[in-house]
């Protein structure tokens, strides 16, 4: 590259034979005194050596020499002044090549080398050839680096030592060779022909923002060193890394042209950082919805402050993807759990908050609470620690008054909790490798429709997806592993949880689970949760199992449909109830369970799929759907798919409603059960009064309270045998259990009939 021939510049001085006039005598600004009168200056027209040049006594310590015009500085051009010179007479003295650095304006650049190496004239008649370099870069051979502040130079030589010489220079040259700098310069630009010096302390912001704006579609090569970057820098073209960069948390790398995870790690060097820098750069750049990891593994040895990453941000709501890579967490990081215990008041009508709370400032956010009356996955959302409060994610269920909390914060691999909101973050194909020393995500504490699809969360030590307040509003959790820690526990010992989720909204599909305590705790409303396979068995004959999936809200309004729902079951509870005793509400109610493969072995015979526990009295079921499954028991019969679990409560069976369970197929099941029931009964004895016997033919234990239609199976006959064409009324919920119905004729008869039966009135 050569600017002389390609723009044209003109470089070279004006000859001394053009007059004396345009060369200064000091460092060649306007207005400097010139050697066209000076009296220690002349020029020789017919030297033998240089033909015109220039004779000059020395008579200063340091004389100059500087031609006045205005010699160009352009980022990344490099420049040889040479000058010639021989003594003549007089005291010998020495000759460097000088320049002035100036601004647009003409002041000077301070701070700059403005000579190059001495040369000492050691003999009378001989030609000593002086010269220097200068350019924007601190590069091997440049003997004045000026960076890319100057705009010219004022070029020339000095002479120094005694006084009293007399030297003949021939005239200055001044030659652009850039080309012995920079290879292939027409491809690629160097960071350091901008001025950037990569010794880890100097700020090279500038110099990287000026290569990206001289690049001009070239890649730009970052040379080797440490560089530090106080500042932003946005790289538009192609970026190559044989150096790294170092950077505060609140400056900002854009790699627009090759923005991937690879590139960030050339840059920075270290896995995490880069990570780190990547994923800032991903939330302040409009060009890119994605972060390409690139099939990287990172390994992260302690929990990612996703926020902190961040700094400049509080809050994001711009769609953003993090995908194709994984994160693993390293053994012996900053993984311990946080516990602290502390005293605080509850109060039902504060349903979601902890006052008074003692030892406030050493409360994590994002801790989970355990207590007396606490539910599962309660968690502290936020805190004030000024008025000793506590906000949590959903309410207590018995906990008035006030007692001790163990307040547990795990350590999380993604951590977005203090984020105030973040909304449309997509997490794909991504793998979580927890290595059971860290947890997987924990989620900000508002935002919707956070996004997992395609990722594993891998071997969590306490948690995989962690919702502490309403970041899960309409969360998607699609076609991911949770693949558990605590396979080889049995499950009365296990603790993990693969998932949690507060708000509503939420699409639980596809996913596949194993071994957890519990797959899933889904507190929220309008929910879809299907096409999902957990299995959470163990080899202990008669074994107990856990809840797979919890529904924590009694009117759900959601469909559980098409999973493979595997030595585990469904539960449902209200011990997100500040108030858990009925009162005038819809209570458990708008669930659907359809078509889903329920499966177990060597359970106890009192295990149950679908279990509801009411954590108040009172409540009734008002709004269940329960089609079209597939039960089986292997390895030993269970005594029935469905119960209440009793251990708070039982249920009101007087005043259930809308319940549906037909379609449905058992194996291994000593009572099937549905509802409405279809009965046949034959009555061998005449009587007015049959007795229908309905126990363990409705799900749940439920009351024979309606009865939807009778159909006469032949003839009824009476006492003579005679065909009776009469119909009986029916007496619902008799006996001590409420489950007889009896039949009341106007004679005596017998004969046979199919009934149908209900436990709930429509």
């Amino acid at each position: 590259m050569n600017k002389a021939i390609t723009d044209g510049l003109v470089l070279t001085p004006a000859i001394f034979a053009n007059g004396l006039d345009v060369y200064s005598r000091g460092d060649g600004t306007v207005g400097s005194d010139t050697y066209a009168t000076a009296i220690n200056a002349a020029f020789i027209p017919a030297d033998q050596d240089f033909g015109g040049a220039l004779e000059l006594i020395k008579t200063q310590s340091t004389q100059k020499l500087r031609y006045m015009g205005q010699t160009p500085l352009l980022p990344g051009c490099y420049l040889r002044i040479t000058a010639k010179v021989k003594a003549i007479s007089g005291n010998l003295p020495s000759v460097r090549i000088a320049g002035y650095p100036a601004l647009g304006n003409g002041s000077r650049v301070g701070g700059l080398t403005e000579v190059g190496s001495s040369v000492q004239l050691s003999s009378y008649g001989e030609v000593v050839e002086v010269s220097a370099i200068v350019g924007s870069g601190q590069r091997n051979g440049v003997d004045m680096p000026w960076g890319t502040e100057p705009v010219y130079g004022h070029f020339g030589l000095d002479l120094t030592g005694q006084n009293g010489g007399v030297v003949r220079i021939d005239d200055l040259q001044i030659e652009d060779i850039t080309s012995a700098f920079v290879v292939n310069m027409m491809a690629q630009v160097d960071v350091r022909d901008f001025g950037a010096v990569g010794d880890g302390v100097t700020d090279d912001t500038a110099a990287f923002n000026a290569a990206n704006a001289a690049s001009d579609g070239r890649q730009v090569l970052i040379s080797k060193g440490t560089y530090l970057l106080n500042g932003d820098v946005t790289f538009d073209a192609e970026t190559r890394f044989e150096g790294k960069v170092t950077m505060p948390a609140n400056a900002i790398l854009q790699l627009r042209r090759n923005f991937d995870l690879p590139n960030y790690i050339d840059a920075f060097e270290n896995e995490e950082i880069a990570f780190r820098k990547a994923y800032q750069a991903l939330l302040n750049n409009a060009d890119h919805e994605s972060l390409d990891m690139g099939g990287r593994k990172v390994y992260v040895t302690g929990p990612i402050d996703m926020q902190a990453a961040t700094p400049e941000r509080t809050s994001y709501a711009t769609r953003r993807v993090i995908r194709n890579g994984q994160l693993e967490a390293a053994s012996g990081g900053d993984w311990d759990t946080v516990t602290v215990t502390s005293n605080a008041t509850y109060s039902p009508s504060q349903a979601r908050k902890l006052t008074n709370v003692t030892n406030i400032a050493n409360v994590p956010v994002g801790a989970l609470v355990s207590g007396a009356g606490v539910g599962r996955e309660i968690y502290v959302r936020s805190k004030n620690v000024a008025s000793k409060e506590i906000t949590l994610n959903s309410p207590l269920y018995d906990a008035a008054g006030t007692q001790n909390y163990s307040f547990s914060r795990f350590q999380y691999m993604l951590d977005f909790s203090n984020y105030g909101s973040l909304s449309k973050f997509v997490l794909s194909d991504i793998e979580i490798q927890c290595n059971n020393v860290a947890s997987g995500v924990n989620l900000a504490p508002s935002g919707i429709t956070f996004h997992m699809r395609d990722c594993f969360v891998s071997r969590p030590k306490d948690r995989g997806v962690t919702s502490i307040g309403g970041g899960c509003q309409g969360m998607f959790i699609d076609r991911c592993q949770f693949l558990s820690s605590e396979d080889s526990l049995n499950v009365a010992d296990r603790t993990t949880i693969a998932l949690n989720c507060n708000a509503n909204d939420v699409k639980i599909r596809d996913n596949r689970a194993t071994r957890f305590r519990h797959f899933a705790l889904v507190a929220g409303q309008n929910n879809i949760i299907t096409g999902n396979h957990f299995f959470q068995g163990d080899t202990v004959t008669n074994g107990i199992r856990s809840a797979g999936l919890i529904l924590a809200a009694q009117h759900t309004a959601s469909v559980v449909q098409g999973n493979y729902i595997d030595n585990c079951f469904i539960e449902w509870t209200n011990e997100q109830d500040p108030a858990p005793d009925y009162s005038n509400e819809y209570s458990f109610s708008s669930l659907g369970i359809t078509g889903n493969i329920f499966l177990s072995g060597e359970v106890a015979p009192w295990f149950s799929y679908i279990v509801i526990k009411p954590h108040g009295s009172g409540h009734v079921i008002n709004g269940l759907t329960i089609n079209d499954n597939r039960f089986r028991s292997l390895n030993g019969w269970i005594e029935r798919v469905e119960r209440i679990d009793t251990s708070f409560a039982d249920m009101d069976f007087s005043r259930m409603r809308n319940i549906e369970m037909s379609g449905n197929s058992f194996h291994g099941v000593s009572y099937p059960v549905a509802n409405p029931v279809l009965v046949e009964h034959t009555q061998s004895s005449r009587s007015q009064n049959w007795t229908v016997d309905i126990s363990q033919r409705f799900p749940f234990g439920g009351w024979a309270i309606a009865v939807d239609s009778i159909t006469m199976d032949g003839p009824i006959r009476n006492a003579s045998n005679a065909a009776q064409f009469t119909t009986p009324y029916v007496l619902t919920d008799q006996g001590p259990n409420r489950d007889l119905l009896n039949l009341v004729w106007n004679t005596s008869v017998k004969g046979s009939i199919f009934l149908q039966a209900r436990m709930d009135k429509r």
